[in-house]
């Protein structure tokens, strides 16, 4: 029992780490990633939300189209998650975390649903944007490479949704 326990007697590696990134600037980036992730995991639900209570002459293409949005963001919270642990910082796990949402799906038309994934689409690639400057000054090219892949869904993601309100 000795040895097995010892085995589950994990330590943090953080200052252990030498990735050419000072801890400083790994704490910096895992936080800002960790505020993405809240903000990506939102905008998931919402999607989801979204994705069951459209209505309307485009039903079928609001449904479909939120379905593989909603997945998308689904596996970027896992890589986003794991760009935080290899950064040597836990993911957040919800304590002083607001991952509050508010939503009135059910009373809402479907332009009002595509126009406020819109608002929250740009707003995650505002800060996305940000984080990866950040990224790129302090020289961490795996996470400013990842949040370019991030935004570049979020761009195209916005282009849909625009078309879809266009008049």
């Amino acid at each position: 029992m000795g040895k097995t326990a010892k085995v589950l007697d994990a330590r943090q590696h953080t200052d252990r780490m030498n990735v050419g990134l000072t801890k400083d600037d790994r704490k910096e980036l895992a936080e800002g990633l960790s505020k993405i992730l809240v903000d990506t995991y939102r905008l998931l639900l919402k999607t989801h939300i979204y994705h069951w209570n459209v209505v309307g002459p485009l039903f079928h293409a609001l449904h479909t189209l939120t379905e593989e949005q909603y997945n998308a963001l689904f596996s970027a919270t896992d890589v986003i998650a794991e760009r935080v642990r290899a950064l040597g910082h836990h993911a957040p796990s919800g304590r002083g975390v607001d991952t509050s949402i508010a939503l009135d799906a059910p009373g809402r038309s479907a332009r009002e649903m595509v126009e406020d994934l819109i608002a929250d689409h740009e707003e995650a690639v505002r800060k996305m944007r940000e984080v990866a400057t950040a990224a790129e000054e302090k020289g961490d090219l795996v996470t400013t490479d990842m949040l370019t892949e991030r935004m570049t869904f979020h761009e195209k993601t916005l282009w849909m949704l625009r078309a879809i309100v266009a008049q």
